[in-house]
């Protein structure tokens, strides 16, 4: 695994499959950065070039389309369109000398900018445990990446309900309108084994689907 950002030009003739991260900056409640989607992210993209030689991991893009979490402070999100059209024109850029780019996405509210164009090629960082939004998988997660962001003290459960039964309210009126405090789920009994155990299974999942 080579991180994109710190080659030369030279370096990077003829390369093969590039990794591009994609994250969000947006409230994960009040016990986790907003960075956290970004962290995780390029932690999946990092494991799966690691296991494929002469593989590139591109810096991230970090702002996505987190519009339903606007109504809390410290959401910064560029919406749909913005985000289609940024990961176009980055995927066009690298094809000029990568044969195969792949967006790496750690936030479902990404998922409509992702779908919107045949030239986007993207997979998932998801395992079938993961819970909604800032609850037990996300603080598992960032506290075996980035322990230091994680503020356990300040950890609390939200709302604990599934996205099917909470859709229709969230699409009307974003998480505040089901999530007092922005968590969707509970962090409660969150460990850094727990999130190291996830991230393996995020990586074995995308290792799956480049094959």
């Amino acid at each position: 695994m080579t991180r994109l950002a710190a080659a030369t030009s030279p370096e990077t003739a003829g390369a093969g499959l590039v990794l591009v991260p994609v994250g969000s900056v947006e409230q994960h409640g009040p016990h986790l950065p907003l960075d956290t989607d970004t962290v995780i992210a390029v932690a999946v993209a990092e494991g799966v070039a690691a296991e494929l030689p002469g593989t590139w991991v591109a810096p991230p893009i970090s702002y996505g389309s987190s519009g339903e979490h606007q109504s809390f402070p410290g959401t910064a999100s560029v919406g749909t369109e913005a985000l289609t059209h940024v990961a176009v024109e980055l995927v066009r850029s690298l094809r000029t000398w990568a044969s195969r780019v792949v967006l790496v996405n750690a936030h479902g509210g990404n998922l409509a900018a992702l779908n919107a164009s045949d030239e986007i090629e993207w997979v998932p960082c998801a395992t079938e445990e993961v819970d909604l939004h800032a609850g037990f998988t996300e603080t598992s997660l960032m506290l075996h990446l980035r322990p230091e962001s994680v503020r356990l003290d300040r950890a609390e459960a939200g709302n604990p309900q599934p996205l099917s039964e909470i859709l229709p309210a969230m699409m009307a009126g974003g998480v505040a309108a089901v999530s007092a405090n922005g968590v969707l789920g509970d962090p409660a009994g969150a460990t850094a084994a727990e999130g190291e155990r996830v991230l393996k299974a995020m990586v074995a999942d995308v290792l799956g689907r480049l094959s």
